[in-house]
């Protein structure tokens, strides 16, 4: 399992019997014995975090040897995370905040761009990696006296990153040859993105993104593996939209029906715990998602958080200005102004979460499902209605 892009700023919370887990970096593979887990070339590596990450499943008795790190993956150091606090501050001040998570990911990609970022191999070489550390927090430190704020204390920094270096070294490999000898021998290898279609850098709602191409063809780039490897497409999404951070979002719900989709999905970030958005199923931007990404099958999750809504709206359309269209403004400007065009249909209000097959879903919740598929022209193939392994399965 190769995750290929994003950072510390995901988190995949994963339920196995009365365990629970958070991941943030290492792939969510790790809870397979001898599946291959590997952090990936495109990925942004924060290495205290993923130190801290990875003692906290090995004190939990798992085995994290299976972990690969890529030597060409960028690191994420303590100045990073200042520059996007103040970054995120000064653009809160003029209306313009993102809502990033404040892990340093956006800087991070920015010194990748600008051919200035510290490379993993580096935390194989100590002296190396300390003078190319010493060198860039002194620059950046520059930026943040400037700015009115302390500078970091680099010696002190050092000491944390030195102790997680020594930790990850032993892990750090040339993971595109990895990968790609994986699938010389025929094997299979699923590939984990972080973040969602309208999260891209390229095709999201810009500037209301990740710094980092989250969509399918990102994963050819993001884990060094040619096109001609990739087989099936899944795509994930709920049975309803959410959104966390800034953003248009057409079909946000601000009334007590949010509020309980809200708390029914638990919804709140499970990085930075901040609530999630909510709001009906937008099919329009769902239809723009599976095509950008070509998506051959879907996993639709949470369809149990709709148990209790006797009726249940799909928006199929958007209003633009008088107008009625069916795709997605790529003017984030435009996509703000749209007015939601709903379908409403019946829903099923009895539980679901007791299902373990397709056919013992209501009548009504297999005729949403396959409305969405119709909708977004893809077939869907997993059903969840719960955190359980067995709340999961196939149509």
């Amino acid at each position: 399992m190769v995750r290929f892009q994003g950072g510390s700023n995901a988190g995949h919370t994963v339920e196995i019997g009365s365990e629970k887990y958070v991941l943030h970096l290492v792939p969510s593979g790790i809870f397979r014995p001898g599946v291959a887990c590997i952090i990936g070339n495109g990925v942004v590596v924060d290495p205290i975090g993923l130190t801290e990450e990875m003692r906290g499943l090995t004190a939990r008795g798992l085995d994290v040897s299976q972990i690969q790190l890529s030597d060409q993956a960028h690191l994420i150091f303590a100045y990073h995370k200042r520059a996007d606090a103040m970054k995120e501050a000064a653009a809160a001040k003029i209306g313009r905040k993102i809502g990033t998570t404040g892990r340093g990911i956006g800087p991070a990609y920015c010194d990748r761009a600008a051919r200035t970022g510290v490379r993993a191999g580096y935390l194989t070489k100590p002296e190396t990696l300390k003078k190319a550390f010493f060198e860039r927090c002194e620059r950046y430190n520059q930026d943040f006296v400037a700015a009115g704020l302390e500078a970091l204390d680099a010696a002190a920094e050092w000491e944390k990153l030195a102790e997680a270096a020594a930790y990850l070294a032993p892990f750090v490999t040339d993971t595109v040859v990895s990968v790609n000898r994986i699938l010389k021998e025929g094997k299979k290898v699923l590939c984990e993105g972080a973040q969602g279609t309208l999260l891209d850098v390229d095709h999201g709602t810009y500037p209301f993104v990740t710094s980092s191409s989250t969509i399918s063809g990102g994963a050819c780039s993001g884990a060094g593996i040619a096109p001609r490897h990739v087989g099936t497409v899944w795509g994930v999404m709920k049975a309803y939209t959410t959104r966390v951070g800034e953003g248009p979002f057409p079909t946000e719900l601000f009334d007590a029906t949010g509020e309980e989709l809200r708390r029914i999905g638990r919804e709140f970030g499970a990085t930075t715990g901040r609530p999630r958005r909510c709001g009906w199923f937008d099919a329009v931007a769902s239809r723009y998602s599976c095509m950008i990404n070509g998506v051959d099958k879907l996993a639709v999750t949470k369809l149990d958080v709709l148990d209790t809504l006797a009726e249940i709206k799909i928006c199929v359309a958007y209003e633009l200005d008088g107008r009625r269209i069916d795709c997605v403004p790529s003017d984030v400007d435009d996509l703000a102004r749209v007015k939601p065009v709903y379908e409403t249909v019946p829903g099923w209000q009895c539980a679901t979460t007791g299902a373990t097959e397709y056919g013992r879903l209501p009548e009504n919740a297999r005729r949403y499902l396959d409305r969405m598929a119709e909708l977004v022209d893809a077939e869907v193939a997993i059903v969840s209605v719960g955190p359980k392994r067995e709340q999961t399965f196939m149509k």
